[in-house]
């Protein structure tokens, strides 16, 4: 993981000696395969006002702000509120042009895992719009396939006829932050091709009994390989990535980088009173061991830049103890979050905001069908219920273990997309 960031770091460093000249002000991003996009935006006065999309230092496209506006209302179309619903506000359209910098004409087009990575800019860029409103050059060689791939992947809906190739596409954020257009098109999105499927794991009946819960659920997909990386997001609030492994426990006797941080942190006075876990390595080797071997429960490092800085537990909640206690029982595929922050250098509000919602956000991509994440936070601790409640996250009981009292979080995934929380 080191090497890759030094690479970033070297391409970034790179990008930066690339002149910018006073009337542009420029946007950097690190995609999750480890491509930097640039975005260099001309200002106002500039003519033409015209936007470069810059991966790994190529142009790979361009866009522009057109003076015309336009707005969905999906209840409206086809009544007298359609393109005038006070309530709702209208955007600038994009046109999105081929790169005018390349002769070569099979420079005109746009694949389409940089068309996700334009769209990814576009909604980091204008991350309070719900909706774009993008239309698609002719001069693009390809338009009709990039069109087919945003109406067909979800990426993007028309207001009326989706044949009709002169209509605004409307960008939607919540489908875009779903996966849409990317899981099962390319390898670019959050989720490495080794941690997904192209299709959902298949459902079939699956029965667990143990001393604190019994109960029928659907058989979980085996377990990712030690190391595995799960998720991967550059956060540009901070300027680092953000990526989530899966658990690697070492070979026999050896002591992994994992195991060994995951033993240091849970000895110090602040983790062991939230967790309660603290002891010998060998306890902790068994912990985890134990962990690894039950399906419904994913050991998750998380880690900044690829230095480790907190441990999650990812459940699922039909086969966890508390099953019992949610109000209508949870759903097949529902997840809960167990959690912590070790390293005190990466505690505060931003970062823990961003670690938060990134794994409900990882919750919500591994699986279509998990329809809420929740969490059993100590009644009593106000702080990680207030951060909780920053991920739209609601209190949907209180009730009591045997050993402490706990308040239900829970966020559903409609809720989740529809705010902007990413």
């Amino acid at each position: 993981m080191a090497r890759v960031v030094q690479r970033l770091k070297a391409i970034q460093n790179a990008l930066t000696d690339i002149p910018v000249s006073v009337d542009q002000k420029v946007d950097e991003f690190i995609l999750p395969d480890g491509a930097v996009m640039t975005v260099r935006s001309a200002l106002a006065n500039a003519a033409p006002p015209t936007n470069f999309v810059h991966i790994d230092g190529l142009v790979v496209c361009e866009y522009q702000l057109l003076n015309q506006t336009a707005q969905l209302v999906v209840s409206a179309i086809g009544t007298q509120f359609e393109n005038t619903a006070s309530h709702v506000p209208s955007f600038r359209v994009v046109e999105i042009l081929p790169s005018s910098s390349s002769p070569q004409t099979s420079s005109y087009d746009i694949s389409v895992k940089d068309m996700w990575a334009t769209v990814y800019a576009l909604f980091t860029l204008f991350h309070v719009q719900e909706t774009i409103p993008v239309v698609l050059s002719q001069k693009i060689n390809n338009s009709e396939e990039l069109r087919s791939y945003l109406l067909r992947s979800g990426l993007g809906r028309t207001a009326h006829a989706p044949t009709a190739s002169n209509e605004e596409i409307y960008l939607h954020r919540a489908t875009f932050w779903q996966g849409a257009g990317a899981q099962g098109y390319h390898t670019r999105g959050w989720l490495p091709s080794s941690s997904f499927s192209v299709a959902p794991f298949p459902y079939i009946q699956s029965f667990t009994r143990t001393p604190t819960v019994i109960t029928a659920h659907p058989l979980r997909p085996p377990k990712p390989k030690p190391g595995d990386t799960l998720f991967r997001r550059y956060c540009p609030s901070i300027g680092e990535t953000l990526e989530f492994t899966y658990f690697d426990l070492g070979s026999g006797s050896d002591i992994s980088e994992h195991l060994d941080t995951f033993h240091r942190w849970h000895n110090q006075e602040r983790v062991n009173m939230a967790w309660g876990e603290s002891g010998s390595l060998d306890k902790h080797r068994a912990y985890i061991t134990e962990v690894m071997n039950d399906p419904a429960v994913l050991p998750v490092m998380m880690s900044w830049n690829g230095e480790c800085m907190g441990y999650a537990e990812i459940t699922y909640l039909k086969e966890n103890h508390v099953a019992p206690y949610v109000p209508g029982g949870p759903g097949d595929w529902d997840r809960g979050l167990h959690v912590l922050v070790g390293e005190d250098k990466f505690r505060g509000v931003e970062r823990t905001n961003l670690w938060h919602r990134a794994l409900i956000h990882y919750c919500f991509l591994a699986d279509p069908r998990t329809e809420s994440v929740m969490g059993e936070p100590k009644a009593e601790n106000t702080s990680i219920i207030k951060v909780e409640f920053d991920s739209a996250m609601h209190i949907a009981t209180i009730f009591d273990f045997p050993y402490k009292r706990s308040a239900l979080v829970c966020v559903p995934r409609e809720r989740f997309f529809r705010l902007d929380l990413l």
